[in-house]
């Protein structure tokens, strides 16, 4: 038929890496934002706190053939007192979640690159939804808590199922899973 549907534009992978360039670190926080505060209306207006002037935001970006285009992942990790790593604020845009294993990506990068320099421990907090993802992964929970009025896993993960990884800055190619 002549005007069938045109399926969105799917990239056919995704470059992980911690953000550099200021487009990268104003899309992650755009897109904290977009699923934060106004898909799940966990905050308000803006979901930035403290941590964010100690983290190290990373991103998961498309490519239009071999340009970066737009972020559509991102998480943060700081080191909360020597060695010892937290991730937070995983995000992963909507219309992405289902070509690819971004989330996964993501934590694989953010647990490696602060194993090579000098995690000892890595610790998150995670919405009691997504305990499977993580343990899948190897983490282990910890504990049961409440944050911003609802269920988080605090977990740890098993450092020994994430290799050091030394070019954060560079990242790497995550293909993306075709969905049926």
């Amino acid at each position: 038929m002549l005007f069938e549907p045109v399926r969105p534009f799917v990239p056919a992978g995704y470059q992980i890496k911690w953000a550099v360039g200021a487009w990268e670190r104003r899309g992650a926080a755009e897109l904290r934002r977009a699923v934060f505060c106004d898909e799940q209306k966990v905050f308000e207006r803006d979901d930035r706190d403290a941590v964010d002037d100690r983290a190290i935001p990373l991103v998961a970006v498309s490519s239009l053939a071999v340009a970066h285009d737009a972020v559509v992942g991102t998480v943060r990790i700081h080191e909360e007192a020597p060695d010892v790593w937290w991730g937070s604020r995983l995000a992963v845009a909507a219309g992405h979640r289902r070509v690819g294993a971004l989330g996964a990506a993501l934590i694989r990068l953010a647990v490696s690159s602060a194993r090579a320099r000098g995690c000892t421990r890595f610790f998150a907090h995670v919405q009691s939804q997504n305990g499977p993802l993580f343990q899948r992964l190897r983490w282990s929970v910890l504990d049961e808590v409440e944050l911003h009025g609802r269920p988080h896993l605090k977990m740890e993960a098993d450092l020994a199922f994430y290799p050091p990884f030394t070019t954060p800055e560079t990242g790497f190619y995550a293909p993306a899973r075709r969905a049926a």
